[in-house]
C-alpha cells in the first residue's frame, strides 16, 4: 500500500494546457488540480477526453502550459511520471507484448531491475489478486477478451502505480466482465492505496465517483459531481 503525502489519491496538477495533434487545437484553456480517489471523463468522440487521459503520464505533452504529476513535470520527468502512472488501454492486445500471462507480467518488473526471485512471487500474487491464478503459463492470445482485459490491467497493477489512468476500459467487454474490471480496480482503490482517473461512455460506471469532468470541442464545460456531469453530458447529446 503507497504511504504518505498523496496516498490513495491523485495529485495533478494542469496549468494553461493547450495540446495540438496533426495541426489541430483539440485540447485548450485548461487549468484544474486533481486531487479526488475517483475521477470520470466522459464526453462525446472527439471530445478530447481520451487526449487529455494521455496527458496525464506523458503518453502526449501539452503544446503549452504544463502537466505536473505528484510534483514531477510529465515532458521533464516522463519516465519517472509512468513509474507513478498506469495507463490502461481500451483494447488489451494494445497492451500484451509476450506470449504467456506471466511472461507479460514479469516483463515491467523485468525493466525495473528486479531478479527472478523477486520477480516470481510478485507475479503470482497479482494473478491471484486478479482472479488468474493458475494462469501464468497460459497463452495470452487464446484468453477470452475479458481474461486479456483483466491480464492487461494486472500487468499494470503488479508494477504499483500511484495513479491509474483507464481509457474506456471495458467497451469491448460484456456486462459479466465489465463487474469484473470494475470490482478489480475498486478492489485496488480501497485496498491498494491507488486513485483512478475513468475515461468511459458508459456512465452508470461513474455511480459514486468523487468527480467527473465533461469535455465538448477540446474544451472541459463541466467539473463537478456525477449526477451534474452525467445530466449536463445527455443534454449536450440530445
Amino acid at each position: 500500500m503507497i504511504e504518505g503525502p498523496g496516498a490513495g489519491r491523485a495529485d495533478v496538477e494542469i496549468e494553461g494546457v493547450e495540446l495540438e495533434r496533426a495541426g489541430r487545437l483539440v485540447l485548450s484553456g485548461l487549468t484544474l488540480s486533481l486531487r479526488e480517489r475517483r475521477i470520470g471523463i466522459i464526453g462525446a468522440n472527439g471530445s478530447g477526453k481520451s487526449s487529455f487521459a494521455r496527458l496525464l503520464n506523458g503518453l502526449l505533452l501539452p503544446t503549452s502550459g504544463g502537466v505536473r504529476v505528484f510534483g514531477r513535470d510529465t515532458a521533464g520527468e516522463t519516465r519517472a511520471v509512468r513509474r507513478e502512472v498506469g495507463f490502461l488501454f481500451q483494447n488489451p492486445d494494445h497492451q500484451i507484448v509476450y506470449p504467456t500471462v506471466a511472461e507479460d507480467l514479469a516483463f515491467g518488473l523485468k525493466n525495473r531491475g528486479l531478479s527472478k526471485a523477486e520477480i516470481a512471487p510478485r507475479v503470482e500474487a497479482a494473478l491471484a489478486r486478479f482472479g488468474l491464478g493458475g494462469f501464468g503459463g497460459r497463452l495470452c492470445h487464446e484468453l477470452s477478451g475479458g481474461e486479456r482485459q483483466m491480464v492487461a490491467l494486472a500487468g499494470i497493477m503488479v508494477l504499483e502505480p500511484r495513479l491509474l489512468v483507464l481509457d474506456e476500459p471495458t467497451t469491448l467487454l460484456d456486462l459479466r466482465n465489465t463487474r469484473r474490471i470494475m470490482a478489480a480496480i475498486e478492489t485496488a482503490i480501497e485496498t491498494g492505496g491507488q486513485a483512478c482517473v475513468l475515461v468511459t461512455h458508459d456512465l452508470a460506471l461513474l455511480e459514486g465517483f468523487d468527480r467527473v469532468l465533461v469535455f465538448e470541442s477540446g474544451r472541459l464545460v463541466f467539473d463537478g459531481g456525477p449526477a451534474e456531469a452525467i445530466g449536463l453530458y445527455r443534454r449536450l447529446a440530445a
